[in-house]
């Protein structure tokens, strides 16, 4: 079953000097049960599209799409009130910064027991502030912290950010969501609580049948933990399809160089020698390139690409560009 639909998404900045288009027809398919990978540079529009999936991007930023839609109801067409529920219902998000997400005036206890829907509570209506506080200590010791005792009366400006991180995490797992949207879940995690979040993520999506959105820019973190991967640059959907077939046949000249880049995928790479890298850097919203917008950076471009490529399909491979790498077959 297909959870979330999007098609043709297109997120605008409203500015002084007119619209600009940060995110240009972005097309992404989750279903259910699927671990799909979000990757691209710092600035692709990553955690834009996300934010736009969970309704949380203020009036600056306008957002259409041809399609979308969350198990079968088109988003886009319900009143506000209609996509809170939806979304409150079944989709949390892990962001990326997580001290400045929760609220700095309550205490982390509160904001954890606010976060249990009374769905999960089984008690009658006396017992439940004792059941509640009873699952804040099991989500807390779920994601590594076990003094929750030291947590609990904390603030968060108290709290270190890596501690932030698992809190944050706590509270999106905790009325068991079908669509977990992680935005760089682990920046501030050590690597061992790295791991350990990772396999606490499989185990709900295994055991619960949760989806998740992983979004990272770091392309061998997304490649151990995801099914399928969408690849992004400058606000354009480059390539997409099942991640061992992207990391083995890439299309597109970026998922390419990001594969490249990657000591963990170049077992041949000789000692101190440099890794692959585009020339150039990722243009600013203001200075957006016409067509393609790898095109200046592009070791293959030519005269056509000045025109924006369409999306194509090789079986389940989807990809964006005028001369693909391995060519249609």
């Amino acid at each position: 079953m297909i959870l979330l639909d999007i098609k043709n998404l297109t997120i605008e900045l409203e500015t002084a000097e007119g619209l600009i288009r940060a995110v240009d027809r972005v097309n992404l398919t989750i279903r259910e049960g699927e671990i799909r990978g979000l990757v691209g540079e710092s600035g692709s529009g990553k955690s834009l599209i996300a934010k736009a999936i969970v309704g949380v991007l203020n009036k600056r930023w306008h957002i259409t799409a041809d399609r979308f839609s969350w198990a079968g109801q088109d988003l886009l067409r319900l009143s506000y009130e209609e996509q809170r529920k939806i979304i409150g219902r079944d989709i949390a998000m892990i962001y990326q910064e997580p001290s400045r997400s929760m609220d700095p005036t309550a205490p982390i206890l509160e904001q954890l027991i606010e976060s249990i829907p009374d769905s999960e509570l089984e008690s009658s209506w006396w017992g439940r502030p004792f059941e509640r506080r009873k699952k804040a200590i099991a989500l807390l010791h779920k994601v590594g912290i076990r003094d929750h005792q030291a947590i609990f009366n904390s603030y968060p400006y108290q709290l270190p950010e890596g501690v932030c991180q698992k809190i944050m995490i706590a509270m999106a797992i905790a009325k068991k969501p079908k669509l977990l949207i992680a935005d760089e879940p682990t920046t501030a995690l050590e690597s061992t609580t790295q791991a350990q979040l990772f396999r606490l993520l499989a185990s709900f999506n295994q055991l619960k049948g949760m989806s998740i959105l992983l979004i990272s820019h770091e392309l061998e973190t997304v490649a151990r933990n995801t099914q399928t991967l969408s690849v992004l640059y400058c606000g354009q959907l480059v390539e997409a399809g099942e991640t061992a077939t992207i990391l083995k046949q890439p299309l597109h000249p970026y998922t390419d160089a990001l594969i490249k880049s990657v000591p963990e995928f170049q077992p041949d790479l000789a000692s101190k020698q440099p890794l692959y890298a585009l020339p150039g850097s990722i243009p600013t919203l203001q200075h957006l390139p016409i067509g393609c917008r790898l095109g200046p950076r592009c070791p293959n471009a030519r005269k056509e690409c000045v025109k924006t490529p369409v999306l194509d399909r090789l079986q389940n491979h989807y990809f964006s560009c005028h001369f693909p790498l391995q060519g249609k077959k």
